[in-house]
């Protein structure tokens, strides 16, 4: 199984080899200097997985994380009665106890993470079949079970703490690896820096929980599995000097076997995000427009990673919101990392492959709007009214409402009629609110011979013409399923001065 993955990332590694290879120093001002691999702005859509023994209980208040589940019922300490951290705490504890017993501990879900239905390559087709052209694997959360044979797992907690020798007695990483590249799809994995009740780390010597376990369990992941894609957290706690974060993505860029093509995140020490690293993350929120930094906005379909039983029908977004989302999120430069939390018996739930396959679909016919595209101008056009403010302040759970900025503003505001993308000489024009008759595109230019078509339908050729600044395209009528897919209308300009 290693060799094979190994193989499969040298050829990954053959057709994604960077510029002249350059030594970076431990240094952040040597780091920042390397350049994002091109591939991964090229992707704009990946896959992000949370699965583990938090699968298990699978529990969280609505609107909460279910993979924090361990630290809301292991957490000492009495936060206020009244703060929302205490309700969390309160609702998971009084579920826990309820459901399994006081007594129960959360290392004894271990056993029942069996993975018994758990097919990679049926994942990978999924992901593959819904458009994504990355995928990133939590190999290890925050409560230290890794997805892969860890020594250090085992060494550090004392007892058999991951997925090989307890649990699903399968080498997850490996497994789905092999898969997600037979696919022709990039391979990553999320790694958590520190780990709620580790041993090591609750002894408050953090700098033994680098040196032995931390530094040595991250190199053997990478070197295993020569991810595409590292995405850290868990960094809060300790400023990145700590960490030795500089140290480990020295070693990574200079000496590892992914140090020309792996792309990493921005969360390596409490000071790091939007500063430091590789590409900036935000989480559930409204991504970095106008930003000339690689970015990515990462969310779930629901409101936790982790598979939740408590969310209902309600607590998902729609198709057309994630779509809406990932077409907004490209189209203002950023990628979107879109989460799956799999059941612990290893399903990826029929609603959450529902919405991948809408994407897909859409994708299929519209992809080209999507992939090694780039903004254009600042990403949309707006109709006239109070132009809506989308909130950039925050990495994490930011205000943003996509259907409202797209196709039901509030009384008085403006909406985003036209999402824009470009690529090469084509200019691609999303249309989420379908046009009858025709369709303005303000202040733009076209050659003569200008050709503008539709995309995923027969009308390759659609009449436009020059009204001054504007360009006017003609939209054609079209009947009750006409295009093979459901979703915003996509125009290719090709001519545009």
């Amino acid at each position: 199984m290693i060799l094979r993955v190994l193989l499969l990332s040298l050829a990954a590694t053959a057709a994604y080899a960077a510029s002249p290879a350059q030594r970076y120093q431990p240094e952040w001002n040597s780091i920042d200097e390397r350049p994002t691999p091109e591939w991964w702005n090229e992707a704009k859509f990946g896959i992000f997985i949370h699965w583990g023994v938090y699968s298990v209980p699978a529990f969280a208040p609505k609107g909460e994380y279910a993979e924090w589940y361990w630290e809301r019922i292991g957490r000492a300490g009495n936060p206020d009665p009244s703060s929302s951290d205490a309700r969390i705490r309160r609702e998971t504890r009084n579920f826990h106890k309820r459901h399994y017993g006081e007594a129960v501990q959360y290392m004894e879900f271990a056993e029942s993470f069996t993975a018994d239905l758990f097919d990679a390559k049926q994942w990978a087709q999924i992901f593959r079949d819904a458009g994504a052209k990355y995928v990133v694997l939590v190999s290890k959360h925050h409560d230290g079970f890794a997805l892969w044979p860890s020594r250090e797992a085992d060494a550090s907690w004392g007892r058999d703490w991951n997925s090989v020798d307890v649990g699903p007695r399968r080498d997850v990483v490996g497994e789905l690896s092999t898969a997600v590249r037979e696919q022709g799809l990039e391979m990553g994995v999320y790694f958590s820096l520190y780990e709620w009740f580790n041993p090591l780390w609750m002894s408050g010597d953090t700098d033994a929980y680098v040196e032995q376990h931390l530094f040595p369990q991250f190199k053997d992941l990478v070197t295993r599995y020569a991810p595409s894609v590292i995405f850290s957290d868990g960094e809060w706690d300790l400023p990145s000097q700590r960490w030795r974060a500089p140290e480990l993505l020295a070693w990574l860029f200079n000496d590892s076997p992914v140090a020309d093509r792996v792309v990493v995140n921005d969360r390596w020490g409490r000071e790091t995000r939007h500063r430091h690293g590789g590409y900036y993350t935000t989480e559930y929120g409204a991504g970095l427009p106008g930003a000339t930094h690689a970015w990515e906005e990462n969310r779930g379909l629901g409101h936790s990673y982790g598979f939740n039983r408590n969310e209902q029908l309600a607590d998902y977004a729609t198709g057309r919101q994630l779509l809406l989302t990932l077409i907004d999120t490209v189209s203002r430069g950023g990628n979107l990392l879109l989460n799956v939390g799999p059941t612990a018996d290893g399903r990826i739930p029929v609603i959450m492959q529902d919405r991948l396959a809408y994407l897909g679909q859409w994708l299929k016919y519209n992809g080209e709007a999507i992939y090694g595209t780039r903004t254009f101008r600042d990403g949309a056009q707006w109709t006239t009214g109070r132009k809506q403010e989308v909130d950039t302040s925050t990495n994490y759970r930011a205000k943003y409402d996509v259907e409202k900025l797209t196709l039901h503003p509030d009384p008085g505001d403006a909406r985003k009629e036209i999402l824009f993308t470009r690529r090469g000489n084509a200019l691609y024009a999303v249309s989420p609110r379908y046009p009858q008759g025709e369709l303005v595109l303000r202040d733009v230019k076209l050659a003569k011979d200008a050709r503008i078509a539709l995309l995923g339908s027969r009308y390759e050729n659609v009449a436009w013409k020059q009204r001054g600044a504007d360009v006017v395209i003609s939209t054609p009528a079209l009947q009750d399923g006409e295009l093979p897919f459901d979703g915003p209308r996509t125009f290719r300009v090709d001519g545009m001065q």
